[in-house]
C-alpha cells in the first residue's frame, strides 16, 4: 500500500518497529501515551490495524485503527507524525490508508476523538470528509474534552433506477419509512408525507420499548403493505411473538402477544406467506433478482453503536454489495440524506447487521408489485 507522495511509504507495522513507534509516541504526546507493551500487542494480536509511514530517514509516523468485532464501525484510536516529518503528506497518507483497511474490513464508517485545541488535526479531518457530531467531557488524562468526528466510508451511488428516499422524522418510524419507500417504488403516484408515515405506524405498531413509543414488527408491516395492494412474504428466524426480550411488564407482554396473534390471523386470512426460516444473503439476492425489494431488520449497533432494532430497505445489489436506503439520518452528526441513501453494504457486513437481540432475531419482508393486478 503506497501513499500518494513518492517520499512516504505506508505499510503494516512489524515487531522491529516497536522502538521507533515508542519514540514517535514520546515525541508527539505529553500524556495518554501508548506503551511498548501496547504496541507489541497491536502488532501481534489485537483486532486492529497498525500502519506506519516510512521515509528514507526511517519511520515518520503511525496510525492505529480499532475494529469492534461483529460491527461495521472502525475507530481511529491514534495517529502521530514526528514533528520533523510534518508537511510531507504523511498524516493524510496514513489516514487514507487506514480508511482503505477499514473498508476492507467491511466497515461503513470511521469515528475518532480529537482535542479541541488540535487545530492542524481538525483541519486534516475536515478536509478529508470527517464531520463533528458530539463531545466527550474530560476525556483525556489532563481532563481536556474531546470532539467526536465521523466519516462514512461507503459512497452512495444514485442512478435512475434508485427508488425515492424518505428519512424517518421520529425515532420510532423506521419501519413505516421503509414501507413508504417500497410503496413509492411500485406506485410513482404515491405521495410521501408525515401524515402517511404516522398512519402506517398506527397500522403496524406492535413493539413496546422500555420507554417512549413502540416500533413495528414484520407481520403487522406485511399486513399493512398488503392492504395497500402489494404482494408480500414474511421471513422470520423464530416463532412469534417477537421482541419480548426488552419487555418486562406482564401486561405489556400479554398485549404484545395478543396483537401479534391478531396480525397472524389477519395474514392467514389474506394468504400472506409467513416463513419460519430467515432470509439469508442468497435468498435476498434471489428476491432482488426477481424484482422484489426487502425490508430487513438490522441492529443499529452495527452502524452507530446503539442496540436499537431498526428497519432498512434493500433494493438492489452491485459488485458484491447490497444497496440499501437507511431511513435514519444522524442529524446530530451533521448528516444529510445523501449519507443514508443508496448505501452499498458488503454482503458479509450486512449478514452481521441483519440480526438483533440476544436471540439474534432475523426478520425480513419481501415486497413485490401484486402481479394479479
Amino acid at each position: 500500500m503506497t501513499a500518494p507522495s513518492s517520499e512516504v511509504r505506508i505499510r503494516a507495522a512489524a515487531l522491529a518497529d516497536i522502538d521507533a513507534l515508542t519514540e514517535i509516541e514520546v515525541a508527539c504526546f505529553d500524556s495518554d501515551r501508548l506503551s511498548r507493551r501496547s504496541f507489541r500487542e497491536f502488532v501481534r494480536h489485537g483486532h486492529s490495524a497498525l500502519l506506519v509511514a516510512e521515509t528514507d530517514d526511517g519511520l515518520a509516523g503511525y496510525i492505529l485503527i480499532l475494529f469492534r468485532r461483529g460491527t461495521a464501525l472502525a475507530r481511529l484510536y491514534s495517529i502521530a507524525v514526528l514533528p520533523a516529518a510534518r508537511g510531507c503528506g504523511a498524516a493524510a497518507a496514513l489516514l487514507e490508508a487506514g480508511e482503505d483497511v477499514a473498508r476492507n474490513h467491511d466497515c461503513l464508517s470511521m469515528r475518532l476523538e480529537v482535542r479541541p485545541d488540535n487545530t492542524p488535526a481538525i483541519a486534516l479531518y475536515e478536509r478529508l470528509g470527517y464531520r463533528e457530531f458530539g463531545k466527550y467531557l474530560g476525556y483525556y488524562e489532563d481532563h481536556s474534552d474531546a470532539l467526536r468526528y465521523e466519516k462514512r466510508l461507503v459512497r452512495p451511488s444514485l442512478s435512475a433506477s434508485t427508488p425515492s428516499y424518505y428519512f424517518q422524522t421520529s425515532d420510532f418510524t423506521c419501519g413505516p419509512s421503509c414501507m413508504m419507500m417500497a410503496l413509492k417504488a411500485f406506485d410513482p403516484d404515491y405521495a410521501f408525507s408525515r401524515v402517511e408515515e404516522f398512519r402506517l405506524w398506527r397500522e403496524s405498531t406492535t413493539v413496546f420499548m422500555q420507554s417512549g413509543h413502540g416500533g413495528c414488527e414484520p407481520v403487522g408491516m406485511a399486513v399493512a403493505l398488503a392492504r395497500h395492494g402489494l404482494a408480500v412474504e414474511v421471513h422470520v428466524s423464530q416463532e412469534p411473538p417477537l421482541f419480548l426480550d426488552s419487555v418486562r411488564q406482564k401486561d405489556r407482554r400479554e398485549a404484545l402477544t395478543l396483537i401479534q396473534e391478531d396480525y397472524r390471523r389477519t395474514a392467514k386470512d389474506m394468504e400472506i406467506p409467513i416463513q419460519i426460516t430467515p432470509l439469508d444473503n442468497a435468498g435476498l439476492s434471489a428476491a432482488l433478482a426477481d424484482g422484489a425489494f426487502a425490508i430487513v431488520l438490522v441492529s443499529l449497533y452495527q452502524m452507530v453503536g446503539s442496540r436499537t432494532p431498526h428497519w432498512v430497505l434493500v433494493y438492489g445489489e452491485e459488485n458484491g454489495r447490497f444497496l440499501i436506503h437507511d431511513p435514519w439520518v444522524e442529524t446530530d452528526a451533521l448528516e444529510t440524506e445523501s449519507a443514508a441513501a443508496a448505501l452499498p453494504v458488503p454482503k458479509e457486513a450486512f449478514g452481521r447487521m441483519a440480526r438483533w437481540g440476544r436471540g439474534r432475531l432475523r426478520a425480513a419482508i419481501t415486497v413485490r408489485k401484486d402481479r394479479t393486478q
